[in-house]
């Protein structure tokens, strides 16, 4: 069933008001009409009836039909007992119409027309105002005005109640599409974290790798080299310190991402050092790459150093991707005093390769979304969108963790 809001009573009650007071004004107008108060001469019951039967578009919405019946067999009724209500009841059976092509299924609306026009036509040929008031003027004319004004007003109806099922389907579409996209950037979250977690286990794995050689070394030489065998034990307690930094990030990892159960790849992982390789098998494409590197390298924890490694590895992917092998691109990184700064750069050449999409901002991909993880999983920031003078940039700062 239908439910009106606070508006659709507002905007009833305004309709019954209006349609009250315009049969209120053709009763005084026909009590000082002779012809007219011949024919609707109870004037006192002309005020009441068209008043209570303006009060029934209040169940509009609800019944329609019936409310467009009530409204059409009235002013029959009212021709018969001298009452004038059609003050009311013609622009009453306007809304009525409307409300039954508004607030019915097709069919149910196609049946309550065909029986009001039927109605209507019976009702305009018994009515003896017909008769009285006609003036000797065709009887059609008031045939046609009434069916004129009733099929009119059903069809509007029809209309808007269309349009308001489109615009809700279009609102459940959106909702739908929002859904998916939520579902897609999750799915993506989670591959990547999944991703990272493998990669930080091998890195774990070859700390944990070292420090047990650390240990079978300052054992055997503990006896006659203590300083050596001291020297060890400082080393150990460095590795250890970092393969407890990287175990606390797989944690943090797991406790949102779901196994896979993927084997993971037990291949050396890639670093800063790494780039030069990285950024000649760019070139090797066509694309011009220029590498800048600034300030003292510092030694870098092995997940650190992948994530800026892998912040630079997917952002020269999207350069191939979206920009083309013509986007002269920068690739920077700026060693500071308390953090780590890669950016990449590109011109935007002369658009995508063949097959490659342009890029998006509202789409989630995987490369965006898996570089923000990481670098977010160390405390860094990253920002990446279009330059104000052509082409993208990708940017990210990581701080380094503080010895002691």
């Amino acid at each position: 069933m239908f439910r009106a809001g606070p508006w659709a009573w507002l905007t009833d009650a305004g309709i019954v008001v209006a349609l009250a007071a315009l049969n209120s004004a053709l009763v005084t107008l026909s009590e000082q009409t002779p012809q007219l108060d011949a024919l609707w001469g109870n004037t006192t019951a002309g005020y009441v009836a068209g008043t209570l039967l303006a009060l029934t578009l209040f169940a509009r919405r609800y019944v329609p039909f019936t409310v467009l019946m009530l409204l059409t067999l009235s002013g029959l009724a009212g021709d018969y007992l001298h009452v004038l209500v059609w003050g009311t009841a013609s622009l009453g059976i306007a809304a009525g119409a409307y409300s039954v092509g508004r607030y019915l299924p097709l069919t149910r609306s196609l049946a309550g027309l065909a029986s009001a026009v039927a109605v209507n036509i019976a009702a305009t040929a018994l009515s003896p105002a017909q008769a009285t008031a006609g003036g000797g003027e065709p009887w059609w004319i008031n045939q046609a005005f009434y069916l004129g004004w009733i099929l009119a007003s059903w069809w509007v109806g029809r209309l808007v109640r269309m349009r308001s099922f489109h615009m809700v389907e279009l609102a459940t579409r959106a909702e739908r599409l929002e859904r998916a996209r939520d579902a897609h950037t999750r799915a993506v979250l989670a591959e990547e974290r999944s991703r990272i977690a493998r990669e930080l286990h091998d890195v774990v794995a070859h700390h944990v790798s070292v420090m047990t050689v650390q240990a079978t070394a300052g054992r055997r030489v503990i006896e006659r080299s203590p300083d050596r065998a001291r020297q060890t034990l400082v080393e150990i307690e460095e590795t250890g310190r970092q393969a407890m930094s990287e175990m606390r990030r797989i944690v943090d990892v797991l406790r949102t991402a779901e196994g896979d159960g993927a084997d993971a790849d037990r291949g050396p992982q890639p670093g800063l050092a790494g780039l030069d390789e990285l950024v000649q098998q760019i070139r090797d494409t066509g694309t011009p790459v220029e590498l800048r590197v600034e300030g003292t390298a510092a030694e870098l924890a092995p997940g650190l150093d992948l994530t800026l490694y892998r912040v630079v590895q997917e952002s020269l992917t999207n350069v191939l991707k979206h920009a083309g092998r013509e986007a002269r691109t920068a690739v920077s990184v700026r060693f500071g005093a308390q953090a780590v700064e890669v950016s990449v750069t590109d011109e935007g050449g002369g658009g995508p390769r063949e097959g490659a999409s342009p890029r998006a901002g509202d789409e989630p991909g995987h490369g965006l979304v898996g570089m923000r993880e990481r670098v977010a999983l160390y405390g860094g920031e990253l920002d990446a969108g279009p330059r104000s003078g052509g082409g993208f940039e990708v940017s990210a700062r990581l701080p380094l963790p503080h010895r002691g």
